[in-house]
């Protein structure tokens, strides 16, 4: 059974006249699950996204109408608002920074003018639970940031609906992630003393049933309303029960109270795969309760049998869909705010300057279905077949500096997409069986992409083709690449040698014939420069400046 899909529990769709749905934030962990539930109960759905092309490969993305926008223009806004019976507003500026208050704000308040004018009939948000009777001025930024936007919407005169949930527990989401790789990890654990906050976790399929019921509330409902699982728990207590439905054994842990939010994030940033930019609002919202103050949800969109789902059956859902490498969508689907976003660039005015290029060739005596096979695997738990101790330490420091670090992994073991987050890297195109581009999103002085490629012309062996390319940003980004191309050929000529190697052992597993006659490394085999000019040395880097990449690279 899914974690993440309301239907298979038998509740069918919502009766009435189809409606049309637009969603913001498709391409998140919540609204990448929320579109295909509402396209099942049969809402016509529209997508409002920055880059359309994140979600080419997702199973519904030809069921739906995309809009390319941001919520911060208005024009893109109110074009994608034309005919629309409902919008969801699953959008949030978690972790861009220090003035992430100041864009949420901004955001909600040119959604909520659009809205209006439209003449949009109700509007649905996800918002945070917030503690009783604590001030706001006292919540973490987070929280208060949320309970802000909730009121921006109201102020819209839409009737709105804003849904506060606590920790959502669903394979994939930062709650349950935190949770996961904190127990899993660390049998014996120092903690904050948040880890005796009392709070009401809420499966995400329960989360996403209630979301769609939504859109069919009365037209004159338009208030807040607390949604949460059936269980309170401290989140010590979500720690024992995730290992014991896990399996492991019972975890020993030391409260210590210096542990403020602060040092409490880098802690979490350190043993798991969240980093500090988002694990911080998370542990700062652990500061105070948060425990559901009433149920009144269950009035308008009331549970099936066996819903609320209870904390052990959601948990034991995610871990299934996390070992079937089942997940559709994970905290990291969302683009890392602050993190480039530039395509690859064709054009020879964009670079203004430099543009640094290492370029990598080698024939492959196998078929050209092997080599894809490895190409689209890497990373994660498969690595990047050279020098783990260079890739470890890169990540490491790239967590250091506040960075997303090298331990995200992949979303599914085999398959990716465009959009899809791959440790530090993020997929910008795919075209399967043929070429692989991933964009940086470490930290760096400049710009950064690593494209594969798999080329088989039908004469003469299968070739790999490896391409590294950095923009530099001012002089630093100049040092930082004349300081790390040394150990290229080490990295990143030993990626390309082990990633043929692992091809032929594909081959050889799998029982495939060659697909041409040629030799690992023969003869000719060697770097061209991106241009396709006479070949240099087995695996010699090309590095070039004030050079334009070639057409429909």
């Amino acid at each position: 059974m899914r974690d993440d899909h309301p239907s298979s529990t038998g509740h069918g769709p919502h009766g009435g006249a189809p409606l049309t749905c637009l969603v913001t934030g498709a391409g998140g962990y919540i609204g990448g699950r929320l579109v295909p539930e509402l396209l099942d109960a049969g809402h016509r759905v529209r997508c409002l996204v920055r880059t359309p092309g994140k979600l080419r490969d997702h199973p519904w993305a030809d069921r739906v109408e995309i809009v390319q926008g941001d919520v911060t223009d208005a024009e893109s806004v109110a074009r994608s608002m034309q005919g629309v019976d409902v919008a969801y507003y699953l959008v949030h500026a978690l972790g861009s920074g220090h003035d992430f208050e100041r864009t949420d704000r901004q955001a909600a308040r040119v959604f909520g003018e659009e809205v209006r004018r439209a003449g949009v009939r109700r509007l649905v948000y996800l918002g945070g639970l917030t503690p009783q009777g604590v001030p706001e001025e006292h919540l973490s930024p987070h929280l208060r940031s949320r309970a802000e936007v909730g009121r921006i919407l109201f102020d819209s005169g839409v009737p709105t609906a804003v849904l506060r949930a606590a920790v959502i527990i669903g394979s994939g989401s930062a709650s349950f992630e935190m949770l996961r790789y904190l127990t899993e990890r660390l049998p014996v654990m120092v903690t904050p003393r948040w880890v005796h906050t009392r709070l009401q976790p809420i499966a995400v399929r329960d989360v996403l049933r209630i979301l769609v019921g939504c859109a069919r509330l009365p037209a004159d409902v338009s208030r807040t309303f607390d949604i949460g699982g059936p269980e309170v728990l401290t989140y010590l207590e979500m720690m024992q029960r995730y290992a014991a439905v896990a399996g492991l054994r019972r975890r020993l842990v030391v409260p210590v109270p210096v542990l403020t939010p602060g040092l409490s994030s880098h802690w979490v940033g350190l043993v798991t795969p969240v980093p500090a930019s988002i694990a911080r609002p998370l542990t700062e919202s652990l500061r105070h309760e948060v425990v559901c103050r009433e149920n009144d949800i269950e009035r308008y969109v009331p549970s099936p049998p066996g819903h609320p789902l209870g904390f052990d059956r959601a948990v034991s859902l995610a871990l299934e869909r996390v070992r079937e490498a089942q997940v559709a969508t994970r905290w990291s689907s969302a683009s890392v705010p602050g993190a480039p976003s530039d395509p690859l660039p064709t054009d020879p005015d964009w670079a203004g300057g430099s543009l640094y290029t290492d370029v990598r060739e080698r024939a492959a005596e196998v078929p050209p279905e092997a080599l894809w096979e490895v190409v689209e695997g890497i990373g994660g738990e498969n690595g990047w077949y050279s020098f783990p101790l260079a890739w470890a330490v890169r990540g490491w420091l790239d967590r250091l500096v506040g960075g997303v670090g090298l331990r995200r992994g992949r979303r599914d073991a085999r398959r990716l997409r465009v959009g899809d987050s791959l440790d530090f890297w993020r997929v910008e195109e795919i075209e399967r069986g043929r070429l692989l581009r991933l964009r940086a999103e470490m930290r760096l002085p400049g710009l950064a992409w690593l494209e594969m490629r798999v080329d088989d012309d039908g004469d003469g062996p299968v070739r790999y083709r490896q391409r590294a390319l950095f923009h530099p940003r001012g002089l630093l980004g100049h040092l930082y690449w004349w300081s790390v191309s040394p150990f290229h050929a080490v990295v990143f000529g030993g990626m390309a040698r082990n990633i043929v190697r692992a091809a032929d052992r594909v081959r050889r597993e799998r029982g495939l014939a060659a697909d041409a006659p040629g030799a690992d490394g023969g003869a000719g085999d060697g770097a061209r420069t991106a241009s396709g000019a006479a070949a240099r040395p087995e695996d010699s880097p090309v590095r070039t400046g004030r050079r334009r990449p070639p057409e429909g690279s």
